[in-house]
């Protein structure tokens, strides 16, 4: 099992832009997908992006154009690069790098 610590959340206005990052306690490179969830609040928890190993990714329609996946696997990081944040990004952000791992989730507010 690896543990996933998130990193980069926060307030931003409408149209900003925030990187989200989550550091790994162990070796991604093996790991097949890794992928970004978010919570909005008062809904359930809802999937965003995945990076495969061989690097090839997918992206919900709601962000696709606005947010970039990325994985370090000599660093053993999973990055996501959010770009013209809207109202509606706002949610609790979770890395995830399958199975039961999880990390704890970062806030991302977007409000004027």
């Amino acid at each position: 099992q690896v543990q996933l610590v998130e990193s980069g959340g926060g307030l931003v206005q409408p149209g900003g832009s925030l990187r989200l990052s989550c550091a790994a306690s162990a070796s991604i490179s093996a790991i097949y997908s890794m992928g970004w969830y978010r919570q909005p609040p008062g809904k359930e928890r809802e999937y965003v992006a995945h990076i495969a190993r061989s690097g090839s990714t997918d992206y919900a329609d709601s962000v696709k154009g606005r947010f970039t996946i990325s994985r370090n696997n000599a660093k053993n990081t999973l990055d996501l690069q959010m770009n013209d944040l809207k109202p509606e990004d706002t949610a609790v952000y979770y890395c995830h790098a399958g199975g039961a791992n999880w990390g704890q989730g970062t806030q991302v507010t977007v409000s004027s």
